[in-house]
């Protein structure tokens, strides 16, 4: 397999010396020799896995409960009407 080492320098915009080109054009090769090797394995009989391991949820579970949150914060504001905090204007308009 081809590729150009300065292209793909450029595209990722890295500058690299002589020496790092040689180095990252040998492990592109070998990265994608893996690849080939893995296009040749037979995976017809092989269920599709979103993950290697069995995940599952540790937390809690989500549950609705009634809250009070705004009533709390409202009485906490310094100056509200209803269920709005009133604050002091900042912009005029002319």
């Amino acid at each position: 397999m081809s590729f150009d080492i300065e292209k793909i320098a450029e595209l990722a915009r890295i500058r690299l010396r002589p020496e790092e080109k040689e180095k990252l054009k040998k492990d592109l090769e070998s990265i994608l020799g893996y690849v080939e090797q893995l296009k040749g394995l037979k995976t017809d009989n092989i269920e599709p896995t979103s993950h290697v391991m069995e995940i599952e949820n540790v937390f809690r579970p989500d549950k609705v409960e009634p809250s009070n949150a705004i009533d709390e914060l409202i009485k906490k504001a310094p100056d509200h009407a209803g269920k709005f905090f009133k604050v002091p204007k900042v912009v005029d308009k002319e």
